[in-house]
């Protein structure tokens, strides 16, 4: 084991097997409170920032954990139960996210040994959100799902000096958007990108920014069920979007309300979910910024877009990193990009506009909120015709 520690440690979770892995913490921050409880987190559970079935052991001083084997990667981080006590880099900034990959070797591997560097104090940190972003509601009423969830909202920079109306993005994981001390892996810039814009192009948006539901997220990002981990109120969630916060929003605020002026963004699990909102409600959404999609998680996404797939005034901006699973094949893409190019070519068959989609994949990009931040300029370029 002494032998293959620093090996393990140089390719930082890239210990690959098709078994269950196990997780061993050897080193834990001089800042984790004694008796702490460290918990994982990641896509294969939400993103909620820490449940209790997924508890780090802790014996003879050392936390530790074992996943079963997935059909795929799974990326995750460490926590000590909440979002405001994640991992972060010795210097506090926020770090990309953990990945570790199954392919078909022997079960019989060692441990994958994890250093955690240090804890955010993610409460005492400045917000970096810009002056144009605000929270909309605390707890906006789901009706639908009969819950409630945190509405940010970012107006452009002369919204309180013009008399416009203006197209609005609807984005999911609203956290992570606009503000790097609430989000779990760094923000999009969202906020700055589109005051850049402003400032360059004389282009302004709203901006809705709709929490995710933590260990709801998964099954509210999927309107399909996956039997290893859930889903299923994604067309709920959808529905809310669409029959209630829309109408709120073009109520409330000066909208174009037009499917035109109506787009609707999301990465990995929201990336999914974007997709289906604008098949299912193609004359509320009428653009689609699908960002790493989880095409994976249902099969019947594919069926689905076999029977509404024929769109003639939708726009679809495709991404997906040539790395998100941190092995590139050697066509050079990930499997999230071939599902990408697989659902394009299914909706194109239909009948969609040839000339209404874009795939773009990212040489070396992975399944993170980097990817995501830098391509989100060019997705609001494209979808919205601004040059």
């Amino acid at each position: 084991m002494t032998k293959k520690l620093p090996l393990l440690i140089c390719f930082f979770l890239i210990q690959i097997s098709f078994g269950q892995v196990t997780f061993v913490i050897d080193s834990i921050p001089e800042n984790t409170p004694k008796n702490s409880d460290i918990y994982i987190t990641g896509d294969f559970e939400g993103w909620t920032g820490g449940q209790e079935k997924f508890k780090l052991e802790k014996r003879s001083g050392k936390h530790s954990i074992t996943i079963p084997k997935q059909v795929k990667s799974i990326h995750f981080k460490f926590t000590q139960g909440s979002w405001d006590s994640v991992e972060v880099d010795k210097n506090g900034k926020s770090i990309a996210n953990r990945t570790h990959t199954f392919v078909a070797v022997p079960d019989d591997v060692e441990p994958v040994i994890i250093k955690i560097q240090n804890w955010s104090q993610a409460k005492e940190l400045p917000s970096t959100a810009s002056k144009n972003v605000s929270i909309l509601s605390e707890d906006f009423f789901i009706p639908q799902l009969n819950r409630t969830r945190k509405i940010w909202l970012y107006l452009p920079p002369d919204y309180k000096t013009s008399n416009k109306d203006y197209p609005v993005i609807y984005m999911h994981d609203g956290q992570n958007l606009f503000d790097d001390t609430s989000s779990f892996s760094g923000e999009w810039q969202v906020d700055e990108t589109l005051d850049k814009l402003y400032e360059e192009n004389g282009f302004s948006a709203i901006v809705i920014g709709i929490e995710n539901g933590g260990v709801k997220r998964l099954d509210e990002y999927s309107p399909w069920e996956n039997e290893k981990y859930g889903g299923g109120e994604g067309e709920k969630y959808i529905q809310f979007i669409a029959e209630t916060l829309k109408p709120f929003v073009d109520e409330n605020y000066r909208t174009k309300s037009d499917k035109e002026n109506t787009a609707i963004i999301g990465s990995s699990m929201g990336g999914l979910i974007s997709f289906y909102a604008v098949l299912k409600y193609n004359t509320t959404f009428g653009l689609g910024g699908i960002y790493s999609p989880s095409f994976w998680f249902s099969e019947k996404s594919f069926e689905f877009a076999k029977i509404n797939g024929n769109l003639d005034t939708t726009k679809f901006y495709f991404l997906a990193g040539a790395a998100e699973d941190d092995n590139e094949t050697f066509e050079g893409i990930s499997k999230t990009s071939q599902d990408l190019y697989k659902m394009d070519t299914i909706i194109k068959a239909q009948g969609f506009n040839k000339k209404n989609s874009i795939i773009k994949v990212v040489p070396g990009g992975k399944h993170n909120e980097k990817l995501w931040r830098e391509n989100f300029e060019e997705a609001i370029r494209w979808l919205f015709t601004v040059k």
